[in-house]
């Protein structure tokens, strides 16, 4: 018998609003390490690679993610041990789950096969990978026969944030246990009576079902999203490292999740059979700071701490720091998280209205929403270290073997200092390279670029000076990372 072809498709167009200050629009939480040394992106991709056992082969991830998150995907996929090149699709719009489902499905038939579709999000954890994969690995099976199968995360408490699944009775036939009805986030009573009664499991939003099922199955409830979907592919192009869907076309893309486009319309349907298997295995969505603080491990008061901290006679509390020392003292139940420019301090019960924060930000206009101090790059990062009217000043790393674009700037002068590593400076016809103390100086106007050319990282300040320092005033000429167009 052959093996069952799975397909691994990691959903990474999340902004994880209410993990911030730590998750940016331009750097959301999917690719923070929040514990451990691997990004959630990176837990994700590792746990669904790990899943290749005797009759189940797994092919290459599929990753649908933000145009603007691209270079991130590709960095840290790099940094999973045995991860294949993957297939990147890029939609140029938010349009909810099911849109982004429906591309990897279009990408998963493409070549005339018709794999086993293991959907999850980028931004969960699990502590114990083992179960993860036995109870995914179950729904392969079951799903390769035909039917939709969810993963369905057993309680351990009465939460309010998550949707939860009211299962019916074991099939006995194929596996897993029946779905009786999905039911929205429930109040405080609810979930307790949930819990008691059990049957009722959090809906993880991890999907498993063959590619050809899920385009069935939109067609049938949701055919506008299909249609709209398939134009949006059929105009897409392809380069070295991603796919980008036609945009006017996937702009006009109906935004609707997989759970209203498909999954609550199937149970009770003679069409489709869809089924639930249960996972636990020490699972989060770390959908907030409290999720965070539940799943670190904790001192004997129950204190959570990451970073330069100092906790005192406090208990119950998340201390996170990043560029700093903090200290807390005598506070209870607070969630405190420290970057280089922003400090929130928060109830931590009250940890979901983190996100009325990131609206306020984003109505007054203001940039701590989307980007960090430090502003990741394909080629590295800069960190704007100090500003003022007429000049701002960059600390500036560029890896081994990196280049910035040829770019001239209307506006600004800039001096370079290498404080580690050799930076070849090309400014006008003449390229240069200048080491460790030494430093170089490009007039306003004038087209220039900085490289590495090393084996060791290149570190720079960088000094500007002028009229006007915004990132617009950069005109490209030349790209590696395609930033021209």
């Amino acid at each position: 018998m052959s093996p069952i072809l799975v397909q691994p498709v990691i959903m990474a167009g999340g902004s994880g609003t209410r993990l911030w200050p730590l998750s940016r629009a331009q750097y959301p939480k999917q690719f923070l390490v929040l514990h451990g040394n691997r990004s959630l992106f990176q837990q994700a991709a590792a746990r669904l690679a790990g899943l290749a056992t005797a009759g189940i082969e797994v092919a290459a991830a599929c990753v649908v993610g933000n145009e603007e998150h691209r270079f991130l995907v590709l960095d840290q996929l790099r940094d999973v041990k045995g991860m294949r090149d993957p297939a990147v699709l890029l939609e140029p719009a938010g349009r909810n789950t099911a849109p982004a489902m429906t591309l990897a499905a279009l990408h998963a038939t493409a070549g005339g096969q018709d794999p086993v579709l293991v959907v999850t999000p980028a931004d969960q954890t699990v502590t114990d990978e083992a179960a993860f994969a036995q109870a995914v690995r179950e729904a392969v099976r079951i799903a390769a026969q035909g039917a939709f199968v969810i993963l369905g995360v057993t309680p351990d408490r009465p939460e309010t944030g998550f949707g939860y699944i009211r299962t019916g009775a074991a099939r006995a036939d194929a596996g897993g246990l029946g779905v009786a009805q999905f039911v929205e986030k429930p109040d405080r009573a609810t979930a307790e009576r949930y819990l008691a009664e059990g049957g009722y499991y959090w809906n993880s939003g991890m999907f498993v079902v063959r590619a050809s099922l899920w385009l069935n199955a939109l067609a049938q409830f949701r055919p506008d999203i299909l249609a709209a979907t398939r134009a949006s592919w059929d105009e897409r192009t392809t380069d070295a490292s991603f796919v980008r869907p036609g945009k006017a076309a996937f702009e006009a893309i109906p935004s609707e999740s997989v759970d209203y486009a498909v999954m609550e319309k199937c149970p009770g349907s003679d069409a489709f059979d869809i089924r639930m298997v249960p996972l636990s295995a020490g699972w989060s969505d770390l959908g907030a700071w409290d999720a965070v603080w539940q799943v670190t491990p904790k001192d004997e008061q129950g204190n959570a701490c990451a970073g330069d901290t100092f906790v005192r006679d406090s208990r119950g509390t998340l201390v996170h720091a990043t560029s700093r020392l903090v200290g807390v003292v005598g506070v209870e139940n607070l969630v405190v998280v420290e970057t280089a420019d922003a400090v929130l301090v928060a109830d931590r019960s009250r940890s979901q209205e983190v996100k009325h924060i990131v609206a306020h930000l984003d109505t007054e206009g203001r940039s701590e929403h989307t980007l960090h101090r430090q502003v990741h790059r394909p080629w590295g990062w800069y960190d704007s270290i100090d500003s003022g009217s007429r000049f701002q000043v960059k600390r500036i790393m560029v890896k081994p073997g990196a280049s910035l674009s040829l770019q001239k700037h209307h506006h600004r002068a800039e001096h370079w200092i290498v404080v580690c590593g050799t930076a070849e400076v090309t400014v006008g016809d003449k390229v240069t390279l200048i080491t460790e103390n030494q430093s170089t100086y490009i007039p306003v106007g004038e087209l220039h670029r900085l490289a590495n050319p090393g084996k060791v990282p290149l570190e720079i300040i960088e000094v500007q000076s002028g009229s006007y320092l915004g990132e617009d005033d950069i005109v490209r000429y030349e790209d590696t990372y395609g930033r021209t167009r």
